[in-house]
């Protein structure tokens, strides 16, 4: 127990420095996440249906798209699947688009980043918190790139470049599905 108790402060401590070096940010342990809702249709992804799950293809993530298909859903609210810290919300160009990523902190001090990608428009800012359920962007199609839809990762690794989307290799990245399921 004093294990798991040192973790969390030490956890702590490195959100209240993290969170320190911008002004504009005060740390407080409500942002810690105690559960996961799904990214659209929330809380469970209601009038939506996963069109590209996670290792089909290869693909790292999934990909949510409206019941109606097309761009049906192009501009609806995409959320927050948990309290969490904009790592960063922007533009980045290529294949991605608007892309946001979050860092979620559980209370036994694991870190967890969920990234959601080819957003019509980025609700939020980097530096900033966020609440499980809030609306942090809207479903986009990359310009025209793509039908509108999500496309939705959850990593156990922070540290992660952006990658390509699709790989055989999959270390770092869980089932976005799964892993709210698991952690509601």
């Amino acid at each position: 127990m004093l294990g798991f108790k040192f973790r969390m402060i030490i956890q702590m401590l490195l959100i209240f420095l993290l969170a320190s070096c911008n002004e504009n940010i005060v740390f407080t342990p409500e942002y810690i996440s105690d559960g996961f809702d799904m990214p659209v249709g929330k809380p469970d992804a209601k009038g939506y249906i996963n069109k590209q799950k996670f290792t089909v293809n290869n693909h790292l993530g999934e990909d949510w798209n409206g019941v109606g298909g097309g761009n049906s859903d192009l501009g609806d609210p995409i959320y927050s699947i948990s309290n969490g810290y904009i790592k960063s919300a922007k533009n980045i160009g290529g294949d991605w688009g608007n892309v946001i990523r979050i860092i979620h902190t559980t209370p036994n001090g694991k870190q967890y980043e969920s990234l959601y990608a080819h957003c019509d428009k980025i609700l939020v800012k980097k530096g900033s918190w966020v609440e499980k359920g809030q609306a942090i962007g809207t479903i986009g199609n990359n310009n025209g790139q793509y039908w509108a839809h999500l496309h939705f990762e959850v990593r156990d690794d922070i540290d992660m470049n952006i990658g390509g989307g699709y790989s055989w290799w999959t270390w770092g990245y869980l089932n976005p599905t799964n892993f709210i399921k698991n952690n509601r």
